[in-house]
């Protein structure tokens, strides 16, 4: 049977979603608690491959397994095997047909600002620290640029191997509570670092580094070197992946 599994990561730790040889990754990790658990060496298959010191709330994933224990059970099985900054926050059965990563229609991503004189230590692993006012309004002016449907290969990091730099974003929310500044962004997918590319760019609007309609003409240039600088990964978070049109 195929199981849906619902997973929440601190990825501080980790080199990101994807195993690899350089160190240790979430994808790792989950296989070898399936293994502790089940006794059975599968592949776990993630929504979206999250980068090293990107975080998740909603990463989704699957599996096939033949195992006993019954999929409503397997986060417990699974969460007692694995370390306090991953857990399995729900599993189901799923049908056959459902894949985590071609499955999904869209995908929300919460960047964090902390926007402060000095860094958090509470909340340093999952901000990016900032000094300074910011003009919350020219970043939401800047926003309405991103929205809609572009060639974002401005907003794409090198070494990304896509068939199409066009994507689609349905919603670009920022919110101010301060010490925190929130970009929230839903779309059909995202490309290499897009969403991190995207935080610094409307960072540097709100500092009046570049004008909001600065975004439009960066977009139409098609060239990465017009953006601003990546925004640091600890402060991106994977919010939710949507497998139906109507959740979004």
């Amino acid at each position: 049977m195929r199981i849906k599994l619902n997973v929440e990561y601190d990825g501080t730790n980790y080199v990101g979603w994807q195993r690899q040889k350089n160190g240790t990754s979430v994808q790792q990790m989950l296989e070898d608690a399936f293994f502790a658990a089940s006794g059975q060496r599968v592949g776990i298959t993630g929504a979206g491959r999250t980068d090293a010191g990107v975080h998740a709330q909603g990463q989704a994933a699957h599996l096939d397994t033949d195992t006993t224990i019954p999929p409503e059970k397997l986060s417990f099985a699974m969460n007692a095997h694995l370390p306090a900054d991953i857990k399995v926050t729900n599993s189901q059965e799923a049908g056959g047909d459902f894949h985590a990563r071609y499955g999904a229609v869209a995908k929300t991503y919460i960047y964090t600002y902390y926007n402060a004189q000095h860094s958090s230590a509470i909340y340093r692993n999952t901000t990016a620290h900032v000094r300074g006012e910011i003009d919350v309004g020219a970043m939401k002016q800047a926003a309405q640029h991103i929205t809609g449907t572009h060639d974002f290969l401005s907003f794409c990091a090198s070494g990304s191997e896509v068939n199409t730099t066009t994507r689609t974003v349905y919603r670009l929310d920022i919110v101010r509570e301060k010490p925190f500044l929130r970009i929230e962004i839903t779309g059909s997918g995202f490309l290499y670092n897009m969403v991190r590319i995207i935080a610094g760019t409307l960072l540097d609007a709100g500092k009046g580094k570049i004008a909001a309609d600065d975004v439009k003409k960066i977009i139409e240039g098609r060239d990465r070197s017009l953006a601003s600088p990546t925004a640091p990964a600890r402060g991106l978070v994977m919010k939710q992946v949507y497998y139906d049109d109507a959740e979004f």
